[in-house]
């Protein structure tokens, strides 16, 4: 089947990376080798990979008041959280036969590129996959907006938000069994009913540039290469 769309951004949660394990390990080694192979199905239908990934599973920004590391501080501590994920992802692709590169957004020479969009758009059209860390570079944004806004900057025809429930609910699937789960939803019905599918930066910055948003199990294997395809999985957000 031909792919739907040409180029995609992949917007990974960090503590979809935990699996369901209670060891205290910030990895799952069999969720990280399963997503590796999901994006490999991907790419080897030509479709142009570019993935953003959080940081929740090693460091989430903490109050504070509480822990007395102030919030530009903790943010930047965040960052680099996402960059250790990001080369875990990078090793887990190159090691199946994916070619790679990872950006920074703050500068680490010896592990990865610096975040140069012209050249992260030519290693796109190499067929490379392209993994951006360290966020947008700057505290007091998520890594969802750096999502969004990689996603525009790359000219990418959707974003595709990998997490651990199956798409957009009225209410927490995981607190409460009769929530109801949204096929397709509009950004306008998103904000009316206070559906938090990212956040709001991040969401005005795809309404805005009318980028559509599909919100999907990533941990089901199989589940991305369906999304890529065309088939109706998880909830449309545009």
């Amino acid at each position: 089947m031909l792919p739907k769309f040409k180029r995609i951004l992949l917007k990974l949660s960090g503590e979809a990376l935990l699996g369901d394990q209670q060891n205290g390990d910030p990895f799952n080694p069999r969720i990280i080798e399963q997503y590796a192979q999901d994006i490999k199905m991907v790419t080897d239908l030509g479709v142009q990979v570019a993935i953003v990934i959080g940081g929740g599973n090693i460091y989430r920004g903490m109050n504070e008041a509480e822990s007395g590391i102030e919030r530009a501080h903790g943010d930047y501590m965040g960052m680099l959280a996402t960059v250790i994920n990001a080369m875990a992802m990078q090793a887990m692709l190159e090691k199946i036969g994916v070619y790679t590169r990872l950006q920074s957004a703050i500068n680490m020479e010896q592990v990865a590129e610096p975040y140069i969009r012209r050249k992260a758009l030519r290693h796109l059209e190499k067929g490379r996959v392209v993994i951006f860390g360290a966020g947008t570079g700057n505290p007091y944004f998520t890594t969802d907006t750096a999502g969004s806004l990689r996603a525009i900057e790359m000219k990418a025809d959707v974003i595709l938000k990998g997490t651990r429930v199956d798409g957009v609910y009225n209410a927490d699937p995981e607190k409460d069994p009769s929530a109801k789960k949204f096929d397709t939803v509009s950004f306008q019905e998103c904000i009316n009913q206070n559906l938090r599918v990212m956040d709001m930066t991040a969401f005005t910055l795809c309404m805005e540039n009318k980028l559509p948003i599909i919100v999907f199990d990533m941990n089901k294997p199989g589940n991305l290469l369906k999304v890529v395809e065309g088939m109706r999985v998880g909830t449309l957000v545009s």
